[in-house]
């Protein structure tokens, strides 16, 4: 529990701080910086409550419109998708990906948008199907990932991509460009060009970081608990 709180701190203090030269994109805070590694040392359902705590009240110490509430349970899942394959989860994020990216390309508005637009979120998929192929070819006792800067590099990555895929599912097929903002098709076309540009960009920053610090952080809490 006291570990739930120190991440749960962090990500209010990481939330809450925007910077507007960096807020455009998926994320308006800095929150993307510590989900993954939330999610891989507290594991996938303290990771989810701890950083589920720390959005709510981040986003209530730096309001940025109630309707940003629902879209904020993206970074939760994002902790839970990367702590699900640090304990090796295959299935669980494969059904999420597939089920998502399903429900977005039957949405008819998505068929007018740059099918480009969300080449991140197709790489994170194409690596973990690779992945997935890697270990079934193998054998579950083969570790793909010998290194651990590549091992938590990958679950920070494939958890960003998750965080980024739910808040599109929300968008589009949960129809709220519409409900909610009323946007016209050309403003949607503008924003999936300029995510396509920003967002995968905080993705490599937050993967990298947790790629260097993440077995370090890991290594500390297994120590301590």
């Amino acid at each position: 529990m006291s570990m739930i709180a120190v991440f749960a701190a962090l990500n209010v203090v990481f939330d809450a701080i925007i910077i507007p030269q960096f807020s455009s994109g998926v994320w308006f805070g800095l929150v993307y910086l510590i989900v993954p590694i939330t999610g891989i040392v507290l594991g996938p359902y303290a990771g989810f409550l701890s950083t589920l705590m720390g959005v709510f009240v981040g986003h209530a110490i730096s309001p940025r419109g109630i309707e940003e509430f629902l879209f904020t349970f993206g970074a939760p899942l994002g902790a839970m998708i990367s702590g699900m394959l640090f304990q090796k989860k295959w299935k669980v994020v494969f059904t999420y990906y597939t089920v998502l990216l399903f429900s977005y390309f039957i949405t008819p508005v998505a068929w007018q948008l740059p099918v480009w637009g969300m080449w991140d979120v197709y790489c994170a998929y194409l690596v973990l199907l690779l992945t997935i192929g890697f270990i079934r070819l193998k054998g579950d006792r083969i570790n793909p990932f010998k290194n651990d800067l590549f091992l938590y590099g990958f679950c920070a990555f494939i958890g960003l991509e998750a965080d980024i895929l739910f808040r599109i599912f929300v968008f589009i097929p949960g129809q709220t460009f519409q409900s909610i903002y009323g946007l016209p098709i050309e403003v949607l076309q503008s924003i999936w060009v300029a995510g396509a540009l920003i967002t995968p960009f905080k993705v490599a920053i937050s993967t990298s970081i947790t790629a260097l610090l993440g077995s370090r952080l890991a290594r500390i809490y297994l120590r301590n608990e």
